[in-house]
């Protein structure tokens, strides 16, 4: 969350001629639920077979850049499976610029709701904790500590692409 997995894989499918597939939005519109509700109706153990399932169908498509929610790779075979499938690519941000951009945005992320900037340091800091285990299994790691413009979304998008090629 507020890693710029959007933002960034927007920019590199626009610059491959790729389609972008956002999983969580897939999921909401296959199933006509949005995450909060799939989470409520099935529980966490439910919605993680439907993002595994619906990340088995996506992977299977050719010509697509997929930004998977942040859960994703550390359940099930999903970062196996996602290495398999293309070039993994794990946005690194440190945890004050993930602070600083959560922060602007608690507000339209429920989860984060109510969260005082202490707890939401924290949040971020056990996340990456338990996450970076299942992170760090990407192919390549990314700096997308600076995507607040559009000069440095066009850097970090030359980076990217200069890191796969050079792969």
């Amino acid at each position: 969350m507020g890693a710029g997995k959007t933002t960034l894989g927007r920019a590199l499918a626009r610059r491959l001629g790729a389609e972008f597939i956002d999983l969580d939005q897939y999921i909401e519109r296959r199933f006509r639920r949005t995450i909060n509700q799939l989470f409520a109706e099935r529980g966490e153990d439910g919605f993680r077979q439907v993002e595994q399932a619906m990340l088995h169908e996506v992977g299977e498509f050719e010509g697509v850049v997929v930004a998977c929610g942040g859960g994703t790779p550390c359940f099930f075979d999903n970062m196996d499976y996602m290495n398999s499938r293309g070039v993994t690519l794990f946005l690194d941000v440190d945890i004050d610029t993930l602070h600083r951009r959560l922060r602007r945005a608690a507000d339209r992320r429920p989860l984060l709701h109510g969260m005082s900037d202490d707890q939401l340091r924290e949040y971020i800091r056990s996340a990456l904790d338990a996450r970076l285990p299942y992170y760090t299994q990407a192919v390549r790691r990314i700096d997308a500590s600076r995507l607040e413009s559009r000069q440095q979304i066009a850097d970090t998008l030359a980076q990217t692409l200069q890191t796969i090629d050079n792969g």
